[in-house]
This record gives structure tokens, C-alpha cells and sequence, in this order.
């Protein structure tokens, strides 16, 4: 991220204003580059897996594929590397520990 962009992204304006409209910034803490990792690697799948493989006519359309290739992606695919469990079995799992 360049250093401007960390200045917005940390200002008091940026700040107030996520604040505003209930968000909640998702930025790496100082140091750990990995605290988004998991969700960087999620959106690299489903850019390759859906959005570039589709057209779409409106940002209604888009929102509606793209939830249920969210659920779809929680709820049903699994992954090998998890053992043939979906994330949604795997952090009930986690959470059962």
C-alpha cells in the first residue's frame, strides 16, 4: 500500500466516516503481513472462479451471483486441504474445541 494511501486509510475523516456507516476497517496490524491472507486468497479464487468468468447487466445481478457463490463456496465446496470439509465445517470444528 503506498504511504497515501495509508494516510487516508488512517485519517480521522476516513476514520469517522467508517464509523458512520457501521464498518469496520480490515487492515493488517503493524508487522503482520498475514492477518488478511485468508482473505486475500479468497478473493483470488473467486476472481478466477467467478467474476472473470461471467458477464453481468447490473450491479444487482452481480450482488445476487455473488452471494450465492459466497454460500456455495461456505457451504458446499470442499476443499482438500481441509480434509474434504467445508470452511463452515471446518470452523464449527474450531469452535467445538
Amino acid at each position: 500500500m503506498a504511504s497515501n494511501q495509508f494516510c487516508i486509510a488512517t485519517g480521522e475523516h476516513y476514520q469517522n466516516r467508517l464509523d458512520e456507516v457501521g464498518l469496520i476497517q480490515s487492515m493488517s496490524r503493524k508487522g503482520n503481513c498475514l492477518d488478511n491472507a485468508p482473505m486475500e486468497s479468497f478473493f483470488s479464487l473467486a476472481k478466477r472462479e467467478f467474476i472473470w468468468r461471467k458477464e453481468f447487466v447490473s450491479i444487482d445481478q452481480f450482488k445476487e451471483s455473488f452471494s450465492r457463490y459466497v454460500s456455495q463456496f461456505n457451504n458446499v465446496r470442499i476443499s482438500r486441504k481441509n480434509k474434504g470439509l467445508t470452511p463452515v465445517e471446518i470452523r464449527n470444528q474450531a469452535l467445538a474445541a
